[in-house]
């Protein structure tokens, strides 16, 4: 096995001269062996794909659920800050494991290279399981959004089911029907060829961006009601709501920022990766904490603290988000539709992007004999692992029908970020074992940086364990029967 990752390691090296051939048009375009991937994404797609996959619903969304964990606006603001720090911190990280193997499968590759195929299977395994629901999740707040604009509420089937104990209202109807052909059509773009892809996510990309740069300056130079003295805590708030609280408000800003590792999937689709690959990753996760802290800065100071308390949120679920009230101080009740229409866009454009990168983990893993043959094989034509991309897509569907939205974005974070902490370390493992080895980029702070992220993964899981041990639960639920597949696998590729 040593053997066969120096080899793979050694690819990562390459000649000046082979570096110029990488440049050209006809090998990024052109000239490529049949059955490979083809590197048609520039710089800029590749920080589209960065920021698109980020700025989804939670920028909109969880800073309600986030007012009532902590009790203060300052804290608020602090968690958001400390979960877009630590992600920051995350994405130069896996900027040094980008550049140094700019393969499909990203943290499929690295925890491959560093811990050997059963942690890389462990984390495929539960990205083909748990990964789907966050598809689902995207699809069905589409879905929701769109019902506020449109005729889409009608529910055809409604039952409560038990889960362990616990009550879940399970619905079908028209929402569930947009959700899931909203899947089907970014599938369908996904199927048509990366490079047509990329230049999508351009698209949704300055449409989100620029939408919220709009809410935010409109809320600051239009609204009457900005005020600096919103941002006073109420009489009644501690001083300190406890570790436990603020780590659940930063799990809710980690779905808002999650999705700064989905380049490292797409990597063997990347133009020059090993210089293209950290500077997209680094500049997309800046300009995305700019944005989130203005954003969540101007939603506080246009509000009182117990508007945005009782924003839609699990406690208010009729209620609206807390960027809908912040533009309706400057816009009234035609801000709905103009947020709606913002929350749309965004939508779709991170469910694009989930289904862009997500699929190309098992066709990693297929491709090293690992999972099942046809998720390895590459159409013809548009030289995409459209197989990977279908069961993607069909899983997906199937959990958008489902309808539990929450307990699908906690379950999928809490899975995530064990991964992360595992694929963080591997920084370590392979400076050790690999001194040598090519690495266009090093880590920025090293090795306080990396450490800092790890640990500070480590506590967050731990903390999801205590405050939402259901979800968590399920998680590890779905994970470990990876372990026996593994063994299955890989005594039939011997």
């Amino acid at each position: 096995m040593k053997r066969q990752v120096v080899i793979n390691i050694a690819r990562y090296k390459a000649k000046p001269g082979d570096r110029e051939d990488i440049k050209t048009k006809e090998t990024d375009t052109m000239q490529t062996e049949r059955g490979s991937l083809v590197r048609g994404l520039t710089l800029y797609d590749s920080t589209s794909i960065v920021i698109c996959s980020i700025i989804g619903t939670g920028v909109f969304l969880k800073t309600a659920i986030m007012a009532q964990y902590v009790g203060s606006p300052f804290l608020v603001m602090a968690a958001w800050a400390a979960a877009g720090v630590l992600s920051l911190a995350g994405a130069l990280t896996y900027a040094e494991l980008g550049a140094m193997m700019p393969h499909a499968g990203g943290d499929y590759v690295y925890l491959r290279t560093a811990y050997g195929e059963g942690a890389a299977f462990l984390y495929g395994w539960m990205y083909i399981t748990v990964g789907a629901s966050g598809a689902a999740a995207l699809a069905a707040a589409f879905a929701t959004f769109l019902a506020t604009v449109a005729p889409v509420g009608a529910v055809w089937v409604e039952r409560t089911v038990s889960v362990f104990g616990h009550d879940i209202l399970w619905r079908f109807g028209m929402k569930q029907v947009v959700a899931v052909a909203a899947i089907l059509a970014c599938g369908g773009l996904n199927c048509a060829g990366v490079s047509f892809s990329g230049r999508v996510q351009s698209v949704f990309t300055t449409v989100k961006v620029l939408g919220v740069v709009l809410v935010t300056a409109g809320v600051f130079l239009f609204s009457k009601d900005v005020s600096w003295e919103h941002l006073t805590a109420p009489a009644d708030a501690p001083a300190w709501c406890g570790f436990g609280a603020f780590g659940a408000a930063m799990l809710a800003a980690l779905w808002a920022y999650n999705g700064w590792t989905f380049l490292g999937l797409v990597a063997g689709e990347v133009r020059r990766p090993e210089r293209t690959i950290p500077r997209a990753i680094i500049a997309g996760m800046i300009i995305v904490l700019a944005v989130y802290l203005l954003a969540n800065l101007s939603y506080l100071c246009a509000l009182p603290f117990d508007e945005t308390l009782t924003s839609n949120s699990t406690l208010y679920r009729d209620a609206p988000p807390v960027a809908t009230k912040a533009v309706m101080t400057f816009l009234g009740p035609v801000g709905i539709r103009l947020i709606t229409v913002l929350f749309i866009v965004s939508t779709i454009g991170t469910l694009h992007t989930e289904i862009l990168v997500i699929p190309r983990i098992s066709y990693a893993m297929a491709r090293d004999g690992l999972f099942f043959k046809p998720f390895g094989r590459l159409s013809a034509r548009t030289h995409v692992p459209v197989f990977s991309v279908g069961f993607k897509v069909f899983l997906a569907c199937l959990l958008a029908c489902s309808g539990t939205f929450d307990q699908l974005t906690t379950l999928l974070i809490f899975s995530l970020w064990i991964f992360y902490a595992m694929t963080a370390s591997s920084v370590f493992v392979l400076r050790r074992k690999y001194p040598d080895a090519d690495r266009p980029y090093r880590t920025l702070g090293y090795p306080v940086v990396p450490a800092l992220f790890v640990l500070t993964a480590v506590w967050l899981v731990v903390n999801t364990l205590l405050t939402s041990p259901l979800e968590s639960l399920i998680g590890l639920g779905l994970i470990i029967p990876g372990i026996p597949l593994y063994r299955y696998f890989r005594s039939g590729r011997r």
